[in-house]
This record gives structure tokens, sequence and C-alpha cells, in this order.
């Protein structure tokens, strides 16, 4: 069995900040890419890939050559997609975060959509230092795959825009990993 690091970034800030931006394409700030590279700097990765979103796709390519992936891609949020949250009935919007699979938005991906996306792109990797920049759901499914976490715990993780999350994967039958590091941009 192989071990190899894996690190999840999410991508810089972009000007759509503080609402569900899911599939929706919108682009990242300088100020965001410049936060990712940072953060990237000195990882030593072999290989880097990013959603085919232009806010993760120009937050990776500032730290190399960069290869895309769709199922990378933030969970679709449907028609609350670009919505504040203050501007969404607050009782499905609960139910929501109370249970994103039994409560998808409307025309949204349930969770386990995501989850099983991710799945096959980690299964997809080769065992090699890798970073990933994608979005904070697709991080959180990463971790419900990789280590077990439950949804709650999930999203226990703060990943603020241009946050690192390194993990050690161990390559087999079944890949698994355990988590080395968390830090955010300010860190």
């Amino acid at each position: 069995m192989t071990c190899f690091p894996l690190h999840l970034m999410r991508h810089g800030e972009t000007a759509l900040a503080g609402r569900m931006v899911g599939h929706l394409d919108c682009d990242v700030l300088t100020s965001g890419v410049a936060d990712c590279a940072r953060q990237a700097a000195g990882l030593g990765v072999d290989r880097i890939v990013a959603s085919d979103l232009m806010r993760a796709r120009r937050s990776a390519e500032a730290v190399g050559r960069t290869e895309t992936d769709p199922r990378w891609r933030e969970l679709d949020f449907g028609a609350w997609d670009g919505c504040a949250a203050s501007e969404l009935p607050p009782d499905a919007l609960g139910r929501f975060w109370d249970d994103p699979d039994a409560n998808p938005p409307p025309g949204g991906e349930r969770w386990s959509a995501l989850v099983a996306r991710v799945a096959a792109a980690i299964a997809d990797l080769p065992p090699v230092p890798t970073l990933i920049v994608t979005h904070g759901g697709p991080m959180r499914a990463a971790l419900h795959h990789l280590c077990g976490f439950s949804i709650a715990q999930c999203c226990a993780f703060d990943l603020p825009c241009a946050s690192l999350l390194s993990l050690s994967v161990w390559d087999g039958d079944v890949r698994t990993a355990q988590i080395t590091g968390l830090r955010s941009c300010a860190a």
C-alpha cells in the first residue's frame, strides 16, 4: 500500500462572496488568485487539477500547469445559485442545511451525487503528490468519502476562500486518508 499527499484548496475570493455560488461561473478576484498562489508555494506537487469553473481554474493556473476536471465542481444549487441566504425561504434553507441529501435546493444536486462524483475523481488520481483547486462542497465531500466524516462533521470545517486542506492518502483497494493540515489564507 502506498501513501501520497493530496492537497485540496478552495478557490480564491470572488465578487459574489456570501452568496450560494454553485455551478454559476463567476471569476475570481485578483487578490484571490494571489492568495491561492501563496498558499500553494512550496507544496511540491507533481500534478495540479482544478474544477472547470473559472474561479477555481484561474486560481490553479496561478500555481502551475493545470488539468481541469468537472467532477470537482461545487454542488449545484439549482434555483438558489447566486442567491444570498437572506433571499431564500428560511424553512427550505434550514431543511437543506439539516440534510442536503434529502432536501436539495430546487432543481439542484443532492449531497450524495456530489460525494459520488468526487469519489470517482479521487479514484482516478494517480498516487502522486497532487493539488486539487476546487470549492468548499467538494472538499467536504472528499472528507466524507476518504475519512468517513458525517455530513454534520464535514460542515463543521471552516473552509474560507484560499484555505488549504492537506491529507495523506493510502492507496489500496479502498482509498483512505488522514488530515495532515488545514490552514486558511490568513495563517
